[in-house]
């Protein structure tokens, strides 16, 4: 109890000890102990108190016979204690304090609360609570859970970072989903998609959001056409009736219905974005818009709020002071929906008069949001620069540690598992075993194709920045690398190995070329720990441990295995966690020679893979995988070992592909 508050409620007389609380979960919570409800609303009327006597009847001589008559109306209290009565507590003789009973908090269940849940951090694989047993943001969690609102002038790399942000979210197992408003404007607005199975779409057809949109702005369904009827900029004709101008006019502040339009887009995709948190099975979600001015981003924080206000919030700007950078930008937009197949000097000419559109009524993140203590990151020229102000939370944290990672520079990303070793020959899990002859010339074979691929990309590099033109020329959609109006040297060269032999052995080849590459052992690439089940085959599991062959046959991604040491595929992602970070900051080259499940995990992170496919995805020994990101995503190469020839086989066209063995 409080200092100055007053005693319980005792039970109330018309209860009987047989007779359980008002609670469906049986268990007796702070206010079902104080007092039995009676109709619900209120406690039964007080005992007497101490309010009941007036001060002048109060002496020190009588405030002990007080404590006795108030202790006689709890059976057994006073008669059980141990306590002598001298020294007893004496009963205060200040009024009652109101009791005010708590707002309940728990957003499920029906015991209330009087503190909210506790909203440390969740991570999948290394947490586990009564209410999340796989380590995932529970739904009752709602604090835990985050809106993502963007902010940024057009061409500042917004929707660069919204995606690889929730990449790495849904990487780290967090559900997180991107909600473009860009998108549902041209629908609303009546720019059709440009695909012919969406080219006949309609209002009837469209999400209500949008449709109710389209029909309040432009006075009627959009209408049916067989192409897109988006402003065309190769013949310089006005915009077609049927749909509103996307031109720099539809951005200009003073354009008052075309403000509208926006401003009810952007509400009703936040409000998709909150259904997807609170009624779906959402973490975290992203709004992917300029949210340029104060007044749009208070009128989506009070939408927020008002569904519920225990949702974190957190604004990322992008702002872009780098010139080569932003003209970069630029270009990309021109491969970008509202540009596509239009002329590029024209198209460049009327983006660069959006952006000056926008600019007119922009208000960076600043004082207003610290006034007002909302959350925020700015990040500067994509990631050179990062601010940040009042972060709340293991995601907040986590995400602004990731933003300053990026960088746009060329490089390539090498990824591979090692030679064969022994125990592969035996079709053991785990063990240290050594490499056996074909492992050992897989290595060289290896080491000579990488350094003859190194030496072709460069040429390909300089051939591109010769070729390079600003602005570009008509029929000319190719975005560049901002790097590339700079001066491009050869690269630095990294190989990172596991601390096991078979991992090590296979970069034999790259550790006696020290003035080329750079070899470095990680203990955080090692193998999946089998636990119980290390130096086992898949054979001797399912003939000796069924029930465990069969629950990992299930549930790979989830399953650990048995015994000290034992891991999952959720431990593994957890301890890449930083790898990844640090993959992501370095500009040079890299070949990482790991194992099969680092090396599911890793191509998963890349490549974008969904969840399920993690755990399942083939990754056979001889296979070579090269990731080039680029600004608008990454170039994907694979390569089969040819040990015949000794060198490495192209495979076009190949897409990453569920193993055909079960039990690998």
């Amino acid at each position: 109890m409080q200092p100055g508050s007053s005693p319980p409620f005792p039970p109330s007389a018309s209860s009987s000890p047989d007779t359980k609380p008002n609670n469906e979960d049986g268990d007796n919570g702070l206010l079902a102990a104080s007092y039995a409800p009676t109709h619900g609303l209120l406690p039964p009327p007080a005992l007497p108190s101490v309010t009941q006597f007036t001060v002048s009847q109060i002496t020190a001589a009588s405030l002990n016979e007080l404590n006795a008559s108030l202790n006689s109306h709890r059976p057994g209290q006073a008669d059980t204690s141990d306590t002598p009565p001298n020294l007893r507590s004496v009963v205060s003789t200040a009024p009652n304090s109101p009791r005010i009973y708590p707002k309940r908090q728990n957003s499920a269940g029906t015991t209330p609360r009087v503190r909210a849940h506790a909203t440390s951090l969740n991570v999948p694989g290394m947490t586990r609570s009564r209410a999340s047993p796989d380590g995932r943001i529970p739904d009752r969690d709602v604090a835990a859970k985050m809106v993502i609102i963007m902010v940024g002038l057009p061409a500042r790399g917004k929707s660069y970072i919204t995606k690889k942000l929730q990449r790495y979210l849904s990487w780290m197992q967090h559900n997180s989903r991107i909600f473009n408003v860009g998108n549902r404007r041209r629908i609303a607005a009546g720019v059709l998609p440009s695909n012919p199975t969406a080219s006949h779409a309609s209002v009837n057809n469209m999400d209500p959001p949008s449709a109710a949109a389209s029909i309040l702005l432009n006075g009627r369904p959009a209408a049916q056409a067989a192409e897109p009827t988006s402003l065309d900029l190769n013949d310089g004709k006005e915009p077609k009736e049927a749909a509103m101008d996307q031109s720099a006019q539809f951005f200009d502040p003073n354009n008052e219905q075309a403000s509208k339009l926006r401003e009810q887009v952007a509400l009703e995709t936040l409000d998709e974005l909150l259904d997807y948190l609170l009624l779906g099975k959402g973490s975290v979600g992203i709004l992917d818009a300029t949210n340029s001015t104060i007044h749009r981003r208070q009128l989506l924080v009070d939408r927020v709020r008002a569904r519920d206000e225990r949702l974190g919030i957190l604004f990322i700007e992008s702002i872009c002071r780098d010139k080569n950078l932003l003209e970069a930008n630029m270009r990309l937009k021109l491969s970008g929906p509202d540009y596509k197949d239009k002329d590029p000097v024209q198209s460049l000419a009327d983006f660069k008069k959006r952006v000056a559109a926008y600019e007119s009524a922009y208000e960076p993140l600043g004082e207003y949001e610290e006034a007002h203590d909302i959350p925020y990151i700015q990040l500067i020229d994509v990631g050179r620069k990062v601010i940040q102000h009042r972060l709340r939370g293991f995601l907040s944290g986590g995400i602004s540690s990731y933003l300053t990672t990026f960088n746009l520079a060329p490089r390539q990303i090498w990824l591979t598992r090692h030679g064969q070793s022994v125990d592969n020959r035996l079709g053991k899990l785990g063990g240290d075993s050594d490499l056996t002859q074909q492992g050992r010339q897989y290595g060289q074979v290896l080491y000579k194709f990488i350094t003859q691929k190194r030496k072709e990309w460069l040429i390909e590099q300089k051939d591109k920045v010769a070729q390079s033109s600003f602005p570009p020329q008509p029929g000319d959609h190719t975005p560049p690398y901002p790097e590339l109006f700079q001066e491009l040297d050869e690269k630095n060269f990294c190989v990172w190995t596991s601390m096991l032999k078979r991992s090590v052995q296979t970069a034999d080849a790259f550790e006696e070329d020290d003035e080329n590459y750079d070899v470095k052992n990680w203990e955080m690439l090692n193998e999946l720990n089998a636990g119980l089940f290390e130096g086992m085959t898949y054979e001797q599991i399912a003939r000796d441990y069924p029930s465990e062959y069969e629950k990992r046959t299930k549930d790979k991604l989830h399953y650990v295995y048995p015994g000290v040491g034992g891991e999952g595929y959720l431990q593994v992602i957890a301890r890449l966690r930083d790898m990844v970070r640090e993959i992501e900051r370095l500009t040079d080259h890299i070949l990482i020679i790991g194992h099969r499940s680092v090396c599911r995990v890793l191509m998963a992170y890349f490549m974008d893979l969904q969840r399920e496919d993690i755990a399942d995805l083939d990754v056979p020994l001889g296979m070579l995988y090269a990731i080039e990101p680029k600004p608008y995503g990454y170039d994907f190469h694979a390569y089969r070992y040819n040990e015949e020839r000794q060198t490495f086989d192209e495979l076009p066209n190949y897409k990453p592909r569920r193993t055909v063995d079960r039990s690998a």
